[in-house]
């Protein structure tokens, strides 16, 4: 199955090869993202925050030295997520007000791929308070999926997701709480996954006007990586975990996989769920096992309200919510139990099921709007629905706290399709591996 790719630059993981053979320098490697930056990056607006000085220094650093065994991306140039503080460059989240908010240090991430030999040439485009499924804000203005400018290129990490299809970078770390790191690689049609939650630190990715807390990893919300292909989402996962990591257990075709295609409260438009099913046909033909229902499933349309719920709690930090009312700290340990439940029924689900695939969101990549998410609409085969209810497809995985994969697997009309593959808690490279596995199968 072919989906539409927009660069043949050489992965992160293929780019410290090249710089260990001694093909190019490290500066050179900076230098070429930067040009590539500069002349390519105009249109998208995905790297509007850019520290090349710092960059080529710090290239110039390595050059003539050898890499060290835990330095996997020696000399590899790549951004990152505006909301990561990295020192003296500024952390906005989308708003002018905190356009003079320079960091005084850098994320924990950041130090982790500092450490293992990348080189952070700028800072990725975001929506204000990271609260979109576009990437536009009053200070950067507007990133453009690079499939098509007219189009976004998702949220929040839309400018990550951007910068690695076009082959600005080879690749990102973004965040995810309502789809952020898998919307963007969904509409962009990139690698993305997003973490089982507390597997890596959001230390240093606090909002300005929280600056100076040091950051915690709140609920729902983790950081993942972004890349163009699954080898180079395993390395970032190596690099940034903070806990062991359970390593990848049994292949593709001993596993028995279950499709979710559809959900009540969130209709998939047909332009996702054809090449959705000719994914998992040509995966049946290959020998991979595929239910299409079971009753092991948790009812989704409950688990999306609870979610929404706990996702507008947990965004607005308590405050009141647009009707009036603030939530109780009763509320909040409520909605903490039905969590727990949550994650004790996909537990369930996965001592039959190994895997779940579904989509990612049930749309391609949307156009460009300036009506609020709140009152925003959205047209799925032809009817019109409230844009809220795309937020299951994030939900299914977030809520209860599961890793998830995607991976691109086709195309409509000129724009990437993907499919998430999610797996149980902490089982993260084997979230990955699987969806290499099925790569390999879709793609040829």
């Amino acid at each position: 199955m072919a989906y539409p790719k927009l660069t043949d630059e050489p992965t992160a993981l293929e780019l410290a090869a090249q710089i260990k053979a001694g093909k190019l320098s490290p500066l050179e490697a900076v230098d070429a993202a930067i040009a590539r930056v500069e002349t390519l990056d105009g249109p998208i607006n995905a790297v509007p925050v850019r520290d090349f000085e710092r960059a080529r220094e710090s290239a110039k650093a390595l050059d003539g030295t050898i890499a060290s065994p835990d330095q996997p991306l020696f000399g590899v140039p790549m951004t990152i997520k505006e909301s990561f503080d990295i020192a003296g460059l500024p952390t906005t989240w989308g708003h002018a007000r905190f356009k003079d908010n320079i960091a005084k240090r850098d994320a924990k991430v950041v130090s982790q791929l500092k450490a293992a030999g990348a080189i952070l040439i700028g800072k990725s485009n975001v929506p204000p308070d990271l609260a979109d499924w576009q990437s536009a804000n009053e200070v950067y203005g507007r990133a453009r999926n690079p499939h098509n400018p007219g189009h976004s290129p998702g949220g929040s990490s839309g400018g990550a997701a951007a910068a690695v299809a076009a082959g600005i970078v080879p690749c990102e770390v973004g965040t995810d709480i309502g789809g952020s790191v898998r919307v963007p690689a969904h509409f962009c049609g990139v690698w993305g996954h997003k973490s089982s939650w507390g597997l890596i630190s959001k230390h240093g990715h606090d909002h300005p006007a929280m600056a100076g807390n040091d950051g915690h990893d709140g609920v729902l919300s983790i950081a993942g990586p972004i890349a163009r292909d699954a080898n180079d989402l395993e390395a970032l996962l190596r690099i940034t975990a903070n806990v062991p990591l359970k390593e990848a257990g049994k292949p593709l075709k001993n596993c028995r996989i279950l499709l979710v295609a559809d959900q009540t409260v969130s209709p998939v438009d047909t332009a996702v769920s054809g090449p959705l099913e000719a994914a998992a046909r040509a995966l049946e033909k290959a020998g991979v096992a595929i239910d299409r229902q079971s009753d092991l499933l948790p009812d989704l349309e409950q688990q999306h309200r609870d979610y929404m719920r706990m996702l507008g709690i947990a965004m607005a930090r308590g405050a009141p919510g647009p009707d009036g009312e603030r939530a109780t700290a009763t509320d909040w340990f409520d909605l903490l139990d039905i969590q727990a439940q949550s994650e004790l029924a996909w537990a369930k689900l996965f001592e039959t099921y190994d895997f779940v695939i579904a989509p990612p969101a049930p749309v391609t990549a949307i156009e460009h709007s300036d009506v609020p998410v709140r009152n925003r609409k959205i047209t799925i085969n032809d009817e019109v629905r409230d844009f809220a209810e795309v937020f299951a497809w994030a939900g299914i995985s977030t809520f209860p706290n599961l890793p998830s994969t995607v991976l691109p697997i086709g195309e409509s009309g000129g724009l990437p399709t993907s499919m998430q593959v999610i797996g149980p808690r902490w089982s993260d490279l084997h979230c990955i591996a699987i969806a290499r596995a099925a790569g390999a199968i879709l793609h040829g």
